[in-house]
């Protein structure tokens, strides 16, 4: 059984997984629009893993007895200045998710709930893969200064990414 109180930062969470699916959809639109399609693939397999990563909330959240909370979801940007702030948005965004899934921890220790820290150890592990993945994308288009040919071989690479199912 969840405590109140890590219930109800559980919700929170599983609706910042919601938000961040948002905001990569919208981004994954943006970089559509501006004809740099494989890199609109990549955000809408980010978008997915989101969904994945919220509904594992949801999962958990029903699995231990406790109350799914969904709230309305704030609207994600729509404009940004090109393909590098892009990204550096992404990973501002992912360094800020890893802060909220460590406060889960936190408290989860706090809380003593032993069940919510080995659930939560798998996020930890997963916010290390996003920043990372997410900080070698964005050095390899500073490198290219996000244009010319580097970007169109990247944008070309970005469109073999799949989503593989959690």
């Amino acid at each position: 059984m969840l405590s109140k109180k890590l219930e109800l930062e559980l919700n929170k969470q599983l609706n910042a997984e919601l938000y961040s699916a948002y905001l990569y959809l919208s981004m994954s639109a943006y970089l559509s629009e501006n004809n740099l399609n494989g890199f609109s693939n990549w955000m809408r397999v980010q978008f997915e893993e989101e969904q994945a990563h919220a509904m594992k909330f949801f999962k958990f959240i029903l699995d231990r007895g406790g109350k799914v909370e969904l709230e309305k979801i704030k609207k994600p940007s729509t404009e940004w200045k090109g393909i590098i702030d892009v990204f550096e948005n992404v990973l501002r965004h992912e360094e800020k998710v890893t802060g909220l899934i460590n406060n889960l921890i936190d408290i989860a220790y706090t809380e003593k709930d032993h069940a919510s820290v080995a659930e939560l150890q798998w996020f930890v592990t997963e916010q290390v893969e996003e920043e990372a993945t997410v900080s070698e994308l964005l050095d390899q288009l500073k490198m290219i200064d996000g244009k010319g040919a580097g970007l169109f071989m990247l944008d070309r690479e970005m469109n073999t990414r799949k989503f593989i199912p959690l």
